[in-house]
């Protein structure tokens, strides 16, 4: 097993679920919550989550042209619209899609979660230890995550560990790009104005930190528990107090 410690990063590049944060709490607490509070947040919103409705018709036509075989889409009357949008969440929720329009949506209804303190962001207790370690060294902190930008910040400003966002300066999600796309990486070291090179990518997924890699950013992959696999050349942290 490839164990490296790392000299301070000019950013480091953080993903999110198994990475600041546990597994566990995006399966068995987020995504539920979204599933069940889905229906009455689309039928309570009406026309303000009318573009949402839109990215999810748009993605339901490509999913049907590519013979996926969504569930059907009826747009007769509102109600008949909220009913297939209702499904066809649910429908790829059940297949772990990165779809933008689902992550906008669920963005949406966990921030009503969190607001009415039925949701906290929970993060492993070295995450705000390292934001503050590098924070002291000089370094910044960006977030790269399949989640919203909206989601992103709702987890971080009302974590376990208090309001984090202080710490971050930037998020990125699936608007930038596939995080299994190298020109993702590219992008964002081009909006944090920083050479790749200057970029520490951290995951807990090894396709996307070989795009990471090919982009030109250093790697580190993060298994929080023994790995099971090898690591694909890429040199592994089971804690960020390893960085």
């Amino acid at each position: 097993m490839n164990r490296s410690a790392s000299p301070a990063a000019r950013v480091y590049l953080l993903d999110i679920e198994g990475t600041t944060t546990p597994v566990a709490f995006v399966y068995q607490i987020l995504f539920p919550y979204a599933r069940a509070h889905v229906r009455d947040f689309l039928g309570r919103q009406g026309e303000a989550i009318r573009q949402d409705i839109e990215q999810l018709r748009s993605e339901h036509s490509v999913d049907q042209d590519q013979g996926t075989r969504p569930p059907p889409w009826r747009g007769e009357t509102w109600e008949t619209t909220v009913e297939s949008a209702v499904a066809y969440v649910h429908w790829l929720m059940d297949r772990d899609r990165k779809s933008t329009a689902l992550k906008s949506l669920q963005g949406k209804i966990w921030e009503e979660g969190y607001r009415a303190g039925e949701l906290q962001g929970e993060v492993y207790p070295d995450v705000p230890r390292a934001f503050t370690r590098w924070r002291e060294q000089g370094s910044e902190i960006a977030i790269f995550s399949s989640g919203s930008v909206l989601a992103q910040k709702l987890l971080f400003s009302r974590s376990t560990a208090g309001d984090l966002t202080p710490f971050i300066r930037a998020y990125f999600d699936t608007t930038t790009g596939k995080k299994t796309d190298p020109d993702s990486y590219r992008r964002i070291a081009a909006a944090l104005r920083v050479p790749p090179w200057a970029v520490l990518f951290v995951s807990d997924s090894s396709a996307e930190l070989d795009a990471a890699r090919q982009a030109g950013m250093p790697t580190r992959l993060c298994l929080r528990a023994e790995p099971n696999s090898l690591a694909a050349g890429h040199a592994i942290i089971q804690s960020f107090d390893e960085l």
